[in-house]
This record gives structure tokens, sequence and C-alpha cells, in this order.
């Protein structure tokens, strides 16, 4: 297991905000999420990415995950066509603002990043 840093926290409320210099077309990885008492619990699929590919960025309620496979160009590549497998991944989720983003935890390992966002402890309100 590789152990990803943690997440870029991106407090800019500006509209059209780009959260990284990423150009080019991406695809939609597949992705499971599960919610528990204390935390969530994200899965995305990322087959060909390595750890050094992966970036996370929080921005207000979004969660963004942005992976780079290594590009290896091949003679074939068009009469294989290969485009869509060669693209990179980025994936948007609206996950809300009652987690808390700065104890995110990631591990990436065989294609799979195992993403850990606990939620927030509330505080009692004093009547």
């Amino acid at each position: 297991m590789n152990t990803i840093l943690p997440p870029q926290l991106n407090r800019s409320r500006r509209s059209g905000h780009a959260v990284t210099a990423f150009v080019g077309e991406t695809r939609s990885p597949h992705y499971d999420c599960q919610q528990h008492a204390e935390r969530i619990e994200v899965t995305v699929f990322l087959p060909g990415v390595e750890a050094p590919g992966v970036e996370i960025v929080v921005q207000g309620p979004d969660l963004v995950v942005i992976a780079r496979k290594s590009h290896v160009v091949r003679v074939n590549f068009a009469s294989a066509h290969l485009e869509h497998a060669q693209l990179d991944y980025e994936l948007r989720l609206r996950l809300g603002r009652d987690l808390d983003y700065g104890a995110l935890t990631a591990e990436l390992g065989d294609g799979m990043l195992s993403l850990n966002i606990p939620k927030r402890m509330l505080l009692p309100v004093a009547a």
C-alpha cells in the first residue's frame, strides 16, 4: 500500500476558479461510497495510476480526485483505439460540510484508492 499526501484545502469561493492546472480530456472513474456512524469511506477505482499521479483537493463541500496515468506511447496507438483507455481520471463528489477533510486519510494499492473521511464531532448546544 502507498500512502498519499494529505489533501490540499482550497477555500476559494470564486466561481470558475481552477482547482489545478489540469488540461485535457478526462473520464470519471468508477467509485463506491459508504456512510458509517463516524466516517465516510470512498473507494475509487483507478487502474494504471501510481501514487505520485494522485491529487486530492477539497473545495468547500466538494471533494475532487484527479489521477494521472503514466502515458506510454505505443506504435499502434490509433489502430488499437486506445484514446479512451489513456485518458486521466477526474472525480468530483459533493459530500457536504459536516466532514473533517483535514483528517482525511488515503491509500492506493492495486489500482484502488481508499479514502476515509471522518465526520465532524458536533458540540452540544448550551441552553
